[in-house]
């Protein structure tokens, strides 16, 4: 499934946003470096690396930046602020725009709005504000739990609770990184994770990944650690017709939440049946990252995809 197709002249200025402010900065940094590399073997010489910060406005009129690759995550990359930035310099960008990334990046918000389609099926949840009485906002929820940060990526911040005495130390951890707090029952199946792709305005679902982690739950290091999770894809635990449907359920997850470009849909499945966990619009490009190893099962190359979401720069607005 090459990509032949280019959108922008090899001598275009394109920046790789990258680094920034959040705690996904060191993957971010990473992710950024491999989509520079891929940009240059792709023949866009005018390519360059930029570490996102206070001053990024002035950095990118000073360098004449005519297309920025966004490779930010979590905090200011992922969550309309950059993407604001950009559409007041004009500056056509990868990804979602400014709405959908601030909806995708609030985990509530995203239920919210994905509740409007009864196709999605969500976890049962509470949303905690600061402030309130976490147990007995909890009490209706069945243990084990799993507490997050409403605002975070990359598990930072997120506890499985197994019993009511472990809910409030759990919640103050999450607190840590955001005021406010999303807990869930915990899903005693396996995670899936599915990216979905446009091109020539087509959307379409990348193959099924299933990862299987050497930890007890997909957490940080077993994440981006090399060796501690393994990597199924196609997932070989599902039905041909439930990875139909989860296909489709992913596609129409991008579509309501309004996204653009590119996107990565989690699920856990239990009895193959999935249930929503979370939307990432900007997912992650490292070696170890799920999208690029989706994509390569369907013949398209790390260089393919690059191009692919380069292609959609501008089409966000």
């Amino acid at each position: 499934m090459g990509n032949n197709y280019r959108k922008y002249s090899n001598d275009t200025k394109i920046a790789v946003l990258c680094g920034g402010l959040s705690s996904e900065r060191e993957v971010s940094l990473r992710s950024g470096n491999n989509v520079l590399n891929s940009l240059k073997r792709l023949g866009y010489k005018n390519a360059q690396l930029i570490d996102v910060d206070k001053n990024i406005a002035n950095t990118l009129i000073n360098n004449n930046i005519e297309v920025a690759y966004n490779a930010l995550h979590g905090k200011y990359g992922e969550d309309g602020c950059i993407q604001g930035i950009l559409e007041i310099l004009k500056i056509p960008y990868t990804g979602s725009g400014v709405m959908a990334s601030s909806i995708c990046m609030n985990k509530e918000y995203t239920k919210r709005v994905l509740s409007t389609n009864k196709n999605i099926p969500l976890i049962k949840s509470v949303f905690i504000k600061k402030g309130e009485d976490v147990l007995e906002k909890c009490k209706n929820l069945n243990y084990p739990l799993i507490t997050k940060p409403v605002c975070e990526g990359s598990s930072f911040g997120m506890t499985k609770v197994n019993t009511e005495k472990e809910l409030l130390p759990a919640y103050k951890e999450a607190i840590k990184y955001n005021d406010d707090v999303l807990v869930e029952e915990f899903i005693n199946g396996f995670f899936i994770t599915v990216g979905v792709l446009e091109k020539d305005n087509e959307t379409f679902a990348t193959e099924i990944l299933e990862i299987r982690p050497k930890n007890e739950w997909y957490d940080y290091e077993a994440k981006y650690t090399k060796g501690m999770s393994d990597f199924i894809v196609p997932s070989t635990s599902l039905t041909e017709k439930a990875s139909k449907e989860i296909k489709e359920i992913s596609i129409e997850a991008h579509k309501t939440a309004g996204c653009s470009g590119v996107s990565r849909i989690d699920f856990m499945v239990i009895n193959d049946r999935p249930y929503f966990l979370e939307i990432n619009t900007s997912p992650g490009m490292t070696d170890t990252s799920d999208l690029p190893a989706q994509a390569a099962v369907m013949g398209i190359t790390y260089d393919d995809l690059v191009l692919m979401i380069l292609n959609n720069a501008g089409l966000n607005r």
